[in-house]
């Protein structure tokens, strides 16, 4: 079964959506920096992200984005477009914590059928990452 598309109708401000837990691991974070040719040694040498004061390897930003945009494009459904993911980072996340998205609705443009997301995700040490997801539905 297939998931269907959010119309841009069926969607308010302040709606929220339903969280997403993604489990930091190793495999995880060095899979990443990979598949995003990020070859800095933090993203997969303990030794060099020990060297930099941190206790393990930690996700790169481009890492952040592409969960950014799964979390959006999940709850919107496949006919959505992805536009523009704004972001800041915030505390690290490492293997063995969970991080956790949340989401809610934050604007609509009646004209375009865009709408703003505001997203955060949390691990141990607080805020990860808070920002803004753009996604087009369809009318």
């Amino acid at each position: 079964m297939s998931k269907q598309t959010l119309k841009f109708s069926a969607v308010n401000v302040g709606d929220k959506l339903p969280g997403m837990d993604i489990d930091i691991n190793v495999s995880f974070v060095v899979a990443g920096a990979i598949a995003s040719r990020d070859f800095t040694p933090v993203h997969h040498n303990k030794g060099a992200a020990n060297a930099s004061g941190l206790a393990n390897v930690f996700p790169n930003i481009l890492t952040d984005n592409g969960l950014v945009g799964r979390f959006v494009t999940d709850w919107a459904g496949p006919d959505s477009t992805l536009k523009r993911v704004n972001i800041k980072l915030g505390a690290p996340v490492q293997p063995g914590e969970v991080l956790k998205f949340t989401g809610e609705v934050a604007a609509k443009d009646d004209a375009s059928g865009i709408v703003d997301v505001k997203v955060t995700a949390k691990g141990n040490w607080g805020m990860h990452l808070d920002g803004i997801a753009r996604v087009q539905l369809p009318k």
